[in-house]
């Protein structure tokens, strides 16, 4: 489950369910979509590899994102196995998708770093069950280009429809229990990275 706020947990970090080997990165798609996805372990034709696409390791982040599995063109909730390698590589290769002061020298640096990078990091207010936003942040790593080709065609190990998962646990929180609720949660965890993409 998600790690509860606390005075010592980092406000930037890459929380997620990984192995040795994968990253667990979640989605949510129309039916057309998602369920081939699903039945097949692999995007169909119908997924547009030259169209960004938002990766969220977090799952109630994700649920945040599509309500739990309410929003139209959302329905189908996906947990996608990628490899740790092809998680890196788009971490090393992201750009925020907004303008630091501080972290970048100036405006027009940012722009170009953004022109060229097949990656874009977003960092947004990790949720509780509730989906009531934490004092510490979630990655959001979008793909686009030779990312979102590579991360269909060559980093997805898996993929899993978890929508019955977040309909269970939705309906948990909605009756209050929550002890139950948090009890089926992925087990996110700090990810072990030597690549921290840009924060701020």
């Amino acid at each position: 489950m998600t790690a509860p706020a606390s005075p010592t947990t980092p406000r930037f970090a890459i929380r997620a369910l990984h192995t040795a080997s994968t990253v667990t990165v979640y989605q949510a798609y129309s039916p057309l979509i998602g369920a081939p996805a699903a039945r097949d372990g692999r995007f169909p034709a119908a997924w547009k590899r030259d169209r960004m696409t938002w990766i969220k390791p977090s799952f109630l982040w994700m649920m945040y994102r599509c309500g739990w599995g309410t929003k139209e063109g959302q329905e189908t909730v996906l947990a996608v196995e990628i490899t740790r390698e092809g998680f890196a590589w788009a971490l090393s290769h992201a750009e925020l998708s907004h303008y630091a002061r501080g972290v970048h020298p100036d405006r027009a640096t940012w722009q170009r770093g953004l022109r060229r990078s097949p990656a874009r990091v977003q960092w947004d207010p990790e949720r509780d069950l509730r989906l009531n936003p934490l004092p510490y942040r979630s990655l959001q790593l979008g793909l686009g280009g030779e990312a979102a080709r590579r991360y269909a065609d060559e980093w997805t190990v898996s993929i899993r429809d978890v929508t019955p998962l977040a309909r269970e646990i939705h309906s948990l929180v909605r009756a209050g229990r929550l002890d139950g609720a948090a009890a089926l949660l992925p087990a996110e965890t700090p990810y072990p990275t030597d690549v921290m993409p840009p924060a701020g």
